[in-house]
This record gives structure tokens, sequence and C-alpha cells, in this order.
């Protein structure tokens, strides 16, 4: 995989929570952030979800009732001793938690816990353990009038700041990071949509519209026929 390919990968995060309330809030929340989520509720299911699909973190609920916590952090462990995982538990006594870490737990958190807590604390952990990618994936991006930043998750046009949406930001990082490629519709799709995501069939077009709007109509150059290409960063009005 390139170096380019890495960086344009979106997060992709396991939840495996019984409980349907707190399942669907932490899945809602880490989607906004922009990661993909997958969410499970029964911890049987862990080893095999892990081996078919590739996965940046793991949060892991210590009360299913079918397979304890415990375990389960020592499985996915045992699958890849980096991948992060963070627990989140009811337990709030202090030789819990050192079981917690003992056993291979890189973060935990009590219930209930505040969402942006939970965001803030995977964040840490998957900088510790992901460093070496997102050294080179983080950097700022100088197109002409372009600066796009992947550490702010933001971009800017001749020096004053857009605001974008997440679909937006997704859809102009992959056409800066392959600026020299003509990319189909499928491919920005792929991009800005998680997999099951229903997607209209005129979305790539709408948000295109969007980001020519916000930033100029040279920013992007469709080619017929085949797909759209990153255009003229080099111009000198902005919309």
């Amino acid at each position: 995989m390139a170096a380019n390919d890495k960086c344009l990968r979106i997060m992709r995060l396991l939840v495996v929570e019984d409980d349907l309330l707190i399942g669907s809030a932490v899945q809602r929340s880490l989607l906004r952030t922009g990661y993909a989520v997958d969410w499970i509720r029964r911890g049987g299911e862990l080893m095999h979800v892990l081996r078919t699909y590739q996965y940046d973190g793991v949060l892991v609920d210590l009360g299913l009732p079918d397979v304890g916590g415990e375990v389960l952090v020592r499985q996915a462990k045992a699958h890849n001793a980096r991948l992060p995982v963070v627990v989140m538990t009811a337990r709030s006594a202090v030789n819990d938690r050192v079981a917690l870490l003992d056993v291979g737990a890189d973060d935990y958190l009590v219930k209930p816990f505040d969402l942006n807590e939970l965001g803030a604390r995977l964040r840490a952990v998957m900088r510790r353990t992901l460093r070496h990618t997102a050294k080179d994936c983080e950097a700022d991006l100088e197109l002409g009038a372009l600066t796009f930043s992947p550490s702010r998750r933001a971009a800017a046009w001749h020096g004053v700041p857009v605001r974008l949406t997440n679909k937006e930001y997704r859809l102009l990082e992959l056409l800066v990071r392959r600026k020299h490629q003509v990319l189909t519709r499928a491919q920005l799709e792929g991009a800005m949509y998680d997999e099951g995501d229903d997607i209209d069939s005129n979305a790539v077009q709408v948000y295109i519209h969007f980001l020519r709007r916000k930033f100029s109509t040279s920013l992007i150059q469709t080619v017929r026929g085949v797909g759209y290409q990153l255009g003229d960063t080099r111009a000198s009005a902005s919309l």
C-alpha cells in the first residue's frame, strides 16, 4: 500500500456493546467525527470480525452477556498486539481498572461517560499506537492558493479558512492527495460514504458544486466520461 493510500483510508473502529442505547449513541458520535464504525452486540463475534476486516481501534464493553470483556481484550491483543483497545466499564474500583490495563487494554472509560471524552481518549490512544502513520499523513499540504491541513481537518483558500462539512472534507482530501489522477464517481463515493450508507445518484456532483462554490470554479476539473480531478489551485479569485 502506498503512503498516499494509508493517508486516505478512513480510520475504521469496531464497537462491541450489547446495550442498544449506548451502542447507537457511541456509533453516531464516532461517525460524526469522521470514523467508519462497525457495531456488534455479541462478544463471540469479535474474532470472526477481526479476521474479516482491518480495524484501527476497538471499543469493548466489559459486561457483555456471552463473553467477558477481559477475554475479548486478550483475544484482540493476541490477534494484533498493536491494535488499540479501549474498554467501557461500569466498574470503578482501582483494582478493576488496574486489572484491565494488566490484561492489555490501552485505556478505559467508566460508565456513564461523556461522548466527547470518549473521542479524546480514542484519539490519544491511536496517536500513541499509530504515530508513525499520523506523522506522514498530518503534514499541511500547500497547493497554490489552497492549503489543506489534515491534522486540523481544515482547509484555506488564499489564507482564508473555509468551513467544510465531513463529506466535503473527505471528497477534497481524496482529490488533493491524488491530484495527478482522474478519479471516478465510484472512487469519490467510496471516500465520502461508509459501507452500507444510502447514496443519492447525484451526490458527487452536488458536493463538487459545493466545493467549487466555496473555493473556485476552477478547483475541480470535470473529465467527461471519466470522472474528476483537482484543477487549477492558482486561481486569483475566490467565490
